[in-house]
């Protein structure tokens, strides 16, 4: 059955319109829209009509009826009505219900819709009715439609060339900044503005700020007696220190926060920085001064934490940042040993740290929120300074998830070698900081 054919056994059974028709033959043919194909078959199927008439054959005023009502096409209602032919009212279309007339209508919501927002690319996602879908399923194939495209494709396309054309702004498909849902017939519009990423590195400069928000675990954040009803057991963190004016200057709804690992509570981030993320969802500001961001968070962070070198980035960072989380690591550690001990034995301790494989078995102070699992981690080296009789400064630089606590006590046997095991005394950490975070490039 070839084209012409095909296209006259649908509009005999269905109205449609020019979009709907020409869509089932998305595929043919070069630089026409689907509206103007839909116009050029139906231009062939009214001449065809118009040639039977002139011969005389019936089936001609059929098909010109055909192309009048089902088609509403114009030609054909004029022929008719020179020949004084009577004929049925156009039929709205079976498949968009005459949606695609509105085209205009809908890029102007959508414009509406995007007003409150800053952004350089937006895409136009298309919800339909369930009945609507299998309404074009079934039609799909009862007449074999092998080169046609979606209604959805159609619509997204259409109303996001009228929104570009009159925002001046680009549709992306890929990485939009912004998409904006649409349903054409109820017409409602949803905005989703994509999350925005912002990168960089943080250095904590005192103890006792953890690096999220860390909720009462009493009252799961509702505030109770125990933490004096602010929801949480320490008063600030990381996250929040360094998310609450990134929100204040996006507008953004909430934020994640994310980061190549974490230090301990007590411990200090020093060096470079620790890296990270803010990953702002919902936000309706993007062209933002990163400069005065950090001024903003350094401000307000009040020489507690330094952020250091803001820069826009992307999703697929976020993950290269999850696996930077074992890079190399720089420590310092003052420890506190029971008893005195020689140079000679701190000679000894200096040599077996340095390149060892330590076995760690998940220490029990972080049991409750990691896997129970035996971990190899080596130290490329370990320098030791002795402070007092019984007070000594490490500084090691090993694979990144190294718990060094544990490496100083052996946690009852969960680390080893420890260095109290290796001293083959007691030995507890005093304090503890983070010099250095070593990226691969």
């Amino acid at each position: 059955m070839d084209i012409i054919e095909k296209t006259q056994k649908m509009l005999e059974k269905y109205p449609l319109c020019n979009h709907c028709l020409g869509r089932q033959y998305a595929l043919l043919g070069h630089g026409l829209d689907n509206k103007k194909r839909g116009e050029n078959l139906k231009l062939l199927l009214t001449m065809k009509g118009h040639q039977l008439t002139l011969l005389k054959q019936k089936a001609g005023i059929a098909l010109l009826k055909t192309m009048a009502t089902n088609g509403s096409f114009n030609m054909a209602t004029e022929i008719l009505k020179k020949m004084h032919k009577r004929f049925e009212e156009k039929r709205r279309c079976h498949l968009c219900k005459g949606q695609f007339d509105h085209l205009d209508k809908l890029a102007s919501h959508v414009i509406e819709g995007l007003k409150d927002y800053e952004y350089d690319t937006f895409l136009i996602g298309i919800e339909l009715p369930t009945e609507v879908e299998e309404s074009e399923d079934e039609f799909k194939a009862e007449f074999e439609v092998t080169h046609g495209e979606s209604m959805k494709n159609e619509f997204s396309r259409e109303i996001g060339k009228r929104v570009s054309d009159i925002v001046g702004k680009m549709a992306e498909h890929k990485n939009p900044d912004i998409v904006i849902f649409v349903n054409p017939f109820s017409e409602q519009i949803t905005s989703q503005p994509n999350p925005l990423f912002i990168s960089g590195r943080y250095r904590k400069l005192v103890r006792g700020i953890s690096q999220s928000k860390w909720i009462c675990t009493q009252c799961r954040g509702k505030g109770c007696q125990s933490c004096n009803w602010t929801g949480k057991m320490l008063p600030e963190s990381i996250e929040e220190i360094i998310t609450k004016p990134v929100l204040e200057k996006t507008l953004g709804e909430n934020a994640s926060f994310h980061a190549a690992g974490r230090e301990d509570v007590d411990a200090l981030m020093l060096g470079h920085g620790r890296p990270f993320i803010v990953e702002v969802k919902k936000p309706k500001k993007r062209f933002i001064d990163l400069k005065n961001v950090a001024e903003a968070i350094n401000r307000e962070a009040k020489s507690k934490v330094k952020v250091l070198g803001l820069h826009f980035t992307n999703r697929s960072a976020v993950r290269r940042l999850k696996k930077t989380e074992t890079s190399e690591k720089i420590y310092r550690i003052v420890v506190e040993l029971d008893k005195t001990v020689s140079d000679k034995d701190l000679k000894t301790l200096e040599k077996t740290l340095t390149g060892a494989i330590i076995y760690q078995q998940t220490p029990s102070r972080v049991l409750h929120r990691r896997t129970n699992r035996i971990r190899e981690k080596y130290i490329y080296e370990a320098k030791i300074n002795k402070l007092s009789p019984n007070r000594i400064e490490i500084k090691i630089r090993c694979q990144g998830g190294l718990y060094i606590k544990e490496l100083v006590t052996g946690d009852n046997g969960r680390t080893k070698p420890s260095i109290a095991e290796i001293l083959g005394i007691k030995a507890e950490p005093l304090e503890l900081d983070v010099m250095n975070i070593i990226m691969k490039r």
